[in-house]
C-alpha cells in the first residue's frame, strides 16, 4: 500500500534541489507513470499503428495488411520456444545454489545505495555479455539481494539499473545477429560471401571499447540520477514471500521419490550433455541459440543437483515468461505485416537512399531502432531487415560485418524504451512497467550517443 500511494502521487515525492539528470529522470518518471500502458496493451496499439502505416505509407489495402498479419501470426513459434528457453534456463541457473551464493557474497561487499546501483549495473552487464537470458535474471536477483541488505535504495531505479546493464547483451557473445552470421550454413552466408567471424563483429576493437565505456558510464549515470534520501521509494524485499529459492520437497521414501532426488541421474544427464557439446563443436558445429540453451540447461541441472530441484526451479522460471509467450504471436504478426507490405524495406530503403559508404552503418542503426518497436527480437528483426541491408552494403561497397553489427546495436538500444523484454524482470521484481520505465530514459539517451559515435568513426 505504501508503494501504491507513493506512485499515485509522483508530483508530491520530490523535495530539495535536484541536479540536471535527476530533473530529467523525474520528468520522464512522471510521464511514464501517467501514460505508459501495460506491455500487452502496447502490443495491441502497435499492431494498429502498423496497419495504419501499411495503408498510408506503402498503400496496402486493409484486407492485405490483415492477411499479412494472420499469415505471420504463428511464424515464430519455434523461435518463441527458443527465446522462452533462454529465459527459463537462465532463470534456473541464476537461482541455483552456487550462483545464489556468489550473488550473496557480492552483495555483502557492497555498502550504501549508490554502491548498490553501481554493483547491480555491472553484474547485470557482465552476466548479459555472457548470455542475455542469464543476465536478464541474474541482474534482477542481484538487485533484490542488495535491496534486502541495504536500506535507502530507490527500488525502481535499482531494477532499472539491472535492465540498463542488460542491454550490453547486444555487444556480447550471445548477440543473435553476429552469432547467426558466424554460423556455418546460415541463410545469409551465400549473399554475404560466407560466414562472418565474430572477430569482425562483437570482437571489433571499437565494440570492445564500447563494452567498457558503457559498463562504466551507465553505472555512473544510474548513480547520479538516484533521488535524494528523503525522496527514495525504499521497498524492502526481505519482507516478501520469496520464490527465488524454492523450499525443499518433503520426501516420503517411495522408490519414485528417491529416484527424483537422486544426484547420479543428474550426473548422467550432465555427462551426456557434455558429450553432445564436445561432439557438436568437434564436428564443426557453431555456437548458436540452441547451443546456448544446451549449455545453460546442463549447467542448471548440474548446479541444482537433483532432477526434482531443477524441475522446481524451471517451474518458477516459467512464470516469468508468460507475458513473452502471450505477446510473441502479436509481434510475429507485425513482422509478417512489415515483410508482406514491404514497410521494413521502405524504411531501410529510405535510410539507405541518403547513405554513403561511410554512413550506411549509422542509418542502419537508426532504421534498426525504428523497426525494433514492432519487431523486438534480433533474430526475427534481422530476417526482415537483413537482406536489404546486405544488398545496400554490396551496392555501396560498405563493410557488411559492421553494417550488420550496427543493426544489432540498434536493436539493443531500442530495448531501453521498448518494454517487451522487461516482462520477466517486472515479474521477478514485483513492479509494473510504469514504475520503472522512466528510469531507463537517461541511459537510453546516452547509449544512443555512444552507438552513433561508434558507427560513424569505426
Amino acid at each position: 500500500m505504501e508503494q501504491d500511494l507513493f506512485l499515485a502521487q509522483p508530483e508530491a515525492r520530490v523535495s530539495g534541489k535536484l541536479n540536471l539528470l535527476q530533473r530529467i529522470t523525474y520528468f520522464f518518471a512522471v510521464l511514464m507513470e501517467k501514460y505508459l500502458p501495460d506491455p500487452f496493451v502496447l502490443v495491441i496499439v502497435l499492431t494498429l499503428v502498423m496497419i495504419l502505416l501499411g495503408v498510408t505509407i506503402v498503400h496496402q489495402s486493409l484486407a492485405a495488411m490483415v492477411s499479412d498479419w494472420s499469415s505471420g501470426f504463428w511464424d515464430f513459434l519455434e523461435f518463441s520456444m527458443q527465446v522462452a528457453l533462454v529465459v527459463v534456463t537462465g532463470y534456473a541457473l541464476a537461482v541455483s545454489r552456487p550462483v545464489a551464493k556468489l550473488l550473496g557474497w557480492v552483495a555483502t561487499r557492497v555498502h550504501g545505495p549508490k554502491g548498490a546501483i553501481v554493483c547491480t549495473t555491472v553484474v547485470a552487464g557482465i552476466a548479459s555479455y555472457i548470455s542475455w537470458g542469464f543476465g536478464l535474471v541474474a541482474g534482477t536477483l542481484m538487485a533484490q539481494q542488495l535491496a534486502k541488505r541495504i536500506r535507502g535504495i530507490h527500488y525502481p531505479l535499482l531494477i532499472a539499473s539491472a535492465y540498463s546493464g542488460w542491454i550490453l547483451y547486444g555487444l556480447g557473445v550471445s548477440a543473435t545477429i553476429p552469432i547467426t552470421l558466424a554460423t556455418a550454413g546460415n541463410p545469409f552466408a551465400a549473399s554475404m560471401g560466407g560466414v562472418v567471424p565474430l572477430t569482425h563483429t562483437i570482437f571489433l576493437p571499437a565494440v570492445l571499447v564500447d563494452v567498457v565505456v558503457l559498463m562504466v558510464t551507465l553505472s555512473l549515470l544510474n548513480m547520479w540520477i538516484h533521488p535524494k534520501a528523503q525522496d527514495v521509494l525504499d521497498v524492502n524485499p526481505a519482507t516478501w514471500e520469496t520464490e527465488s529459492q524454492p523450499a525443499p520437497v518433503q520426501r516420503t521414501g517411495t522408490f519414485a521419490e528417491r529416484l527424483e532426488h537422486t544426484w547420479w541421474l543428474s550426473a548422467v544427464v550432465v555427462l551426456l550433455g557434455a558429450g553432445y557439446l564436445i561432439y557438436h563443436f568437434h564436428t564443426g558445429g557453431s555456437f548458436d541459440i540452441n547451443t546456448l540453451n544446451a549449455v545453460f540447461l546442463f549447467l542448471g541441472i548440474l548446479f541444482h543437483g537433483t532432477p526434482a530441484a531443477y524441475v522446481r526451479a524451471v517451474t518458477d522460471g516459467v512464470r516469468s515468461v508468460g507475458g513473452i509467450v502471450l505477446q510473441f504471436p502479436f509481434y510475429a504478426g507485425m513482422m509478417g505485416m512489415m515483410k508482406g507490405s514491404g514497410l521494413a524495406v521502405a524504411i531501410s530503403k529510405w535510410m539507405v537512399g541518403i547513405s554513403t559508404v561511410h554512413t550506411l552503418p549509422f542509418f542502419g542503426l537508426l532504421s534498426s531502432f525504428l523497426i525494433n518497436f514492432f519487431a523486438p527480437s534480433s533474430g526475427g528483426h534481422w530476417a526482415i531487415q537483413g537482406p536489404f541491408m546486405i544488398q545496400a552494403a554490396q551496392r555501396l561497397g560498405a563493410d557488411m560485418a559492421k553494417t550488420s553489427m550496427a543493426v544489432q546495436m540498434g536493436c539493443s538500444w531500442n530495448d531501453l524504451v521498448q518494454p517487451f523484454w522487461l516482462i520477466p524482470i517486472l515479474t521477478l521484481a514485483r513492479l509494473n512497467v510504469r514504475q520503472m520505465m522512466g528510469y531507463t530514459i537517461v541511459p537510453f539517451l546516452w547509449v544512443g550517443v555512444v552507438y552513433a559515435v561508434t558507427v560513424l568513426i569505426w
